[in-house]
């Protein structure tokens, strides 16, 4: 792959964050928003964007402060809710078809659910490291620069508006996932399987808890449920029909 084509590439997948962006702005101005009534500076809430770059941590994070919680339990509640990120990166890694070690490792640090979603069930043909480099570019730089102007904001708009704004951060994971999954009947059942598995494991355990073994059991059966290469020949077929 030539200079030329990894300049494509990082373009395509910036073209491919711009849904993700326009999610992640509101968001990112609700996360500002609580940061704010929590006690953080502008500067100290767009440096938590800069370096977590992880909303629902960052979110749960500045609301744990705000409730006094020690630095100990705050680390560890982020931990367990990020633990997903191994199985992503895992998954992400192994779906890039090129690209150096360095650059592959690099970009892990934008890892997110979105990502995520956009780089696994999306197009076939862009599984190049500089693909995902577009994207996760675009999609940082909207969370910084959402946190940046909700922190400019915080003084004059209440919490309950910050509320109303994170909901625009599911609809937007929805949008983005549905789609990718038309033809795909295999990988709809998994979806739903997983999602339907942390609703019930919520009612005996700690919310980060279900959601950490729901992926991990949905994860474990995409192994014996998904079928990359069947799923390609049923989107093909449907295409021609």
């Amino acid at each position: 792959m030539n200079h030329s084509t990894h300049h494509t590439e990082f373009l395509a997948g910036l073209r491919a964050g711009i849904p993700i962006m326009i999610g992640y702005l509101p968001v990112g101005f609700a996360y500002a928003i609580l940061a704010g009534h929590a006690g953080f500076t502008t500067m100290q809430t767009v440096l938590m964007s800069l370096t977590v770059f992880a909303g629902a941590s960052q979110m749960m994070a500045v609301g744990m402060i705000a409730e006094g919680a020690t630095l100990a339990a705050i680390i560890i509640a982020t931990f367990i809710l990020n633990f997903r990120h191994f199985i992503m990166s895992t998954c992400i890694y192994n779906h890039m078809k090129d690209g150096p070690l360095s650059l592959r490792m690099l970009t892990s640090f934008g890892v997110t659910d979105e990502s995520f979603a956009v780089f696994t069930t999306g197009n076939k043909e862009h599984t190049s490291v500089y693909y995902y480099g577009g994207l996760v570019s675009s999609t940082y730089l909207a969370w910084v620069g959402g946190s940046a102007l909700g922190a400019a904001a915080s003084g004059f708009l209440p919490p309950l508006l910050s509320a109303s704004l994170g909901i625009a951060l599911y609809a937007m994971f929805i949008g983005i996932l549905t789609p990718n999954l038309i033809h795909r009947s295999r990988l709809v059942l998994l979806v739903i399987l997983t999602a339907v598995l942390n609703t019930l494991l919520i009612r005996w355990m700690d919310p980060s808890w279900a959601l950490i073994l729901a992926t991990l059991i949905g994860a474990a059966a995409g192994v014996f449920l998904v079928d990359d290469d069947k799923d390609d020949k049923d989107e093909k077929e449907a295409a021609h029909e």
